[in-house]
């Protein structure tokens, strides 16, 4: 298998980065829906779930960036044939989902009011106690943590988390499965296995 992309398929870079983001969203939205409906707060299983979604929102946060750099210095396959609606929905899609793995890991650790443990394994020190929180936030708005972490947390939690990004995750299932199993064409088999 190839490492980089091919006018017939993704590379094995590509298809890592990928399914190492699809999984690791998957746990992280566990970890905090796990956090909610199963955990008490201040406890030590409420704890272990807010870091697990800390860090594993981290790590994505730093997948998404390869990502971004490994899609600017590779080619994409191949179009399917399709309307030019068709493709127009399709990149759309692609660069929402972009924007949103882009967006929900910075918000996520900007409105954090706690230091991320790492896995448990070191701490990444939180937003508001860096000094680009001070020159940006405190000094350049004029605003406290709680200010500021209200609009960050709406983005986050409630716009994001709960309303757009599964609304595109889920258009990106079905569309792969349309393509997949109505078109049956190459679009799903391009991320899966060697498509030429």
């Amino acid at each position: 298998m190839a490492l980089k992309n091919s006018q017939f398929a993704y590379g094995s870079i590509a298809k890592w980065l990928h399914w190492s983001i699809a999984l690791l969203f998957l746990g992280s939205y566990a970890a905090v829906k796990y956090r909610h409906w199963f955990t008490v707060e201040d406890t030590p299983a409420n704890w272990t779930a807010l870091q697990l979604h800390l860090s594993i929102g981290i790590t994505i946060g730093v997948l998404v960036a390869l990502r971004v750099i490994w899609r600017i210095m590779n080619r994409v396959p191949d179009e399917e044939p399709g309307s030019r609606m068709a493709h127009f929905a399709a990149k759309l899609g692609h660069y929402l989902l972009y924007a949103m793995m882009i967006i929900m890991p910075i918000t996520g650790y900007i409105g954090t009011g706690v230091n991320a443990e790492y896995f448990f394994l070191f701490d990444i020190t939180k937003f508001e106690s860096t000094q680009l929180f001070n020159t940006l936030v405190t000094n350049g708005l004029n605003m406290t943590f709680e200010e500021f972490e209200q609009p960050i947390d709406f983005i986050h939690k409630e716009l994001g988390g709960e309303i757009i990004v599964l609304i595109l995750v889920f258009g990106h299932i079905l569309a792969a499965l349309y393509h997949h199993f109505v078109k049956k064409d190459r679009t799903l088999r391009k991320m899966t296995v060697d498509a030429a």
